[in-house]
């Protein structure tokens, strides 16, 4: 018997009705108020700019959903059977966990325990858990948790408390002693953070598959999240594991992915206990021509992944296995600020990994992943262009254009949220303004952290780094990305202005002219 699917929570049908009377409004508004010229030859500009990024976006868009849904109705259920078949043999002959948390709430912590516990003793294979963790307190709920299940005897657990100065030091130390225990050839090693709920099943269906391919290096599973939160902090949230889904499906057709991610992925333990592995882990940093030598503070998700990629190790998702993520804001009462600063956070980590990886070029990772790398970032850019040319053209050629290009967001966005519910199980109305939300704020943050991305911070530790320690050079440092990013975004503008007919150059006809009235000194 398979378990069954965790639900994310629904958000309110007050919340629903609103959006729902909301945006019927708006759409009532946008036809009513659209010029019966709209497609004149002087709309030609405007079209053909938003249309050509458009097609551009959004067929690369639907081949990722086209692929999504081919390795999940074709693909995944034969490897699904296949993994299954093979029973207990799958088994490895012995199990390493490593579990990372900082200051948990207690009862999440019992939440998060139990449910660990209980997948351990019900795998039936020797399980070494190391608990990475931060306060004494925590050892009282973790042994809490074992009497409740009899102190399973399969499974020991060693406590290594952190420094608290960020996740990779006690990362690194738990695998030094894993590697010093000499993990058998085919052990296997669980990474999984402190506020995650493993789901029934969750070991024994995911594990199998490194039996099954010699070559996986990691694998990596579908999420959930149960959020303390409004109904927009809820939806928010499932958007984008439904968004994970989409694009972690459609990498995995490539046995490749584009992140391992540090909520719950799975490692052969000969490879996670190397040298290197530990090392890049614990230090991994950058060389920059203007920022220097810094470390980085958080994303060690991307640095496993990048050591796995970088040696042509193969990786796999999981659609049909979930694990829980117990969810908050840093601060619930400030829904943008709050899910802006974990953006900036995720895509720092990103834009830091990026560019080695695309330079490694298609030859470990295959054309289609190494693409992915490099549409990542192009996307920043290209995502502001429908909303600055609607802009220029709302503002200098006619006012009434904007309402056309509100008509195109509600029909596009519409279309992706039914595609992203038809794949998730799910669809609420409050996905249309947060998929706009999330990719327009998302593209402003990349292109302001892509000049800035050595500023690190991490809210939940309080811990900041990778500026200098002078503040004269901090100060030049951070003067020198707003120059940079101000001129990027000039250009873009400037190119933009004379693609739309807003600025065009002077024809020889109107160079004449001045030329005969004497040009700028003429009476």
């Amino acid at each position: 018997m398979q378990p069954s699917t965790p639900q994310p929570s629904f958000a309110s049908w007050a919340t629903e009705v609103t959006v729902l009377l909301f945006g019927l409004a708006l759409l009532v508004v946008l036809i009513s108020e659209l010029p019966r010229d709209i497609f004149s030859p002087e709309s030609q500009s405007f079209f053909f700019v938003i249309g050509a990024i458009g097609m551009w976006r959004y067929s690369w868009w639907f081949v990722q959903a086209a692929r999504s849904v081919w390795y999940n109705r074709q693909v995944f259920p034969q490897l699904r059977a296949e993994a299954d078949a093979l029973g207990d043999a799958a088994k490895p002959s012995e199990l390493y966990v490593l579990c990372t948390s900082y200051r948990i709430e207690p009862e999440v912590n019992f939440a998060v325990y139990d449910a660990l516990i209980g997948e351990a003793r019900d795998y039936g294979v020797p399980t070494l858990v190391f608990a990475a963790i931060s306060d004494r307190s925590d050892v009282d709920v973790i042994e809490h948790v074992l009497d409740e299940h009899g102190w399973p005897a399969n499974i020991e657990v060693r406590y290594m408390f952190q420094k608290g100065d960020g996740k990779r030091s006690a990362m690194a130390e738990v695998l030094r002693a894993i590697s010093r225990c000499s993990p058998a050839p085919d052990a296997l090693l669980v990474s999984m953070d402190g506020d995650i709920r493993l789901e029934p099943g969750t070991l024994s269906r995911s594990l199998s598959f490194f039996a099954l391919q010699d070559d996986l290096g990691a694998l990596t599973t579908n999420n959930n999240a149960i959020v303390t939160g409004d109904d927009a902090t809820k939806e928010w949230y499932d958007l984008r594991y439904a968004q994970r889904h989409l694009v972690m499906s459609s990498m995995s057709l490539s046995q490749r992915l584009l992140v391992l991610t540090g909520r719950y992925s799975a490692f052969r333990a000969e490879l996670a206990t190397q040298p290197s592995f530990i090392e890049l882990v614990e230090n991994d940093h950058v060389e920059h021509w203007r920022f220097g030598n810094f470390k980085f503070l958080s994303g060690d998700d991307k640095s496993t992944w990048y050591w796995l990629l970088q040696r042509g190790w193969k990786m796999r998702y999981l659609p049909d296995v979930y694990v829980s993520g117990f969810e908050e804001l840093p601060d619930r009462r400030r829904f943008f600020a709050s899910t802006l600063d974990l953006m900036r956070r995720w895509y720092g980590n990103m834009l830091r990994t990026s560019d080695r990886a695309i330079a490694l070029g298609p030859r470990p990772m295959g054309l289609f992943t190494w693409w992915s790398l490099v549409d990542q970032r192009l996307s920043m850019w290209t995502t502001l262009v429908g909303p600055t040319v609607a802009i220029l053209v709302t503002a200098f050629v006619r006012p009434s254009f904007i309402f056309a290009y509100l008509l195109w967001i509600l029909f596009t966005r519409s279309i992706a949220a039914l595609i992203l519910a038809w794949q998730r199980g799910r669809f609420s109305l409050l996905w249309v303004p947060l998929l706009y939300y999330n990719q327009i704020g998302g593209a402003l943050l990349k292109t302001y952290v892509s000049f800035r991305f050595n500023r690190q911070k991490w809210s939940r530790q309080g811990i900041s780094a990778g500026e200098p320690t002078n503040q004269r050079a901090v100060r030049r440092q951070r003067r020198m990305g707003h120059f940079m990013h101000g001129v990027y975004l000039a250009s873009l503008l400037f190119v933009l202005v004379l693609a739309t007919g807003v600025l065009a150059p002077p024809d020889s006809v109107s160079l004449n002219i001045f030329h005969d009235s004497g040009g700028l000194n003429g009476r």
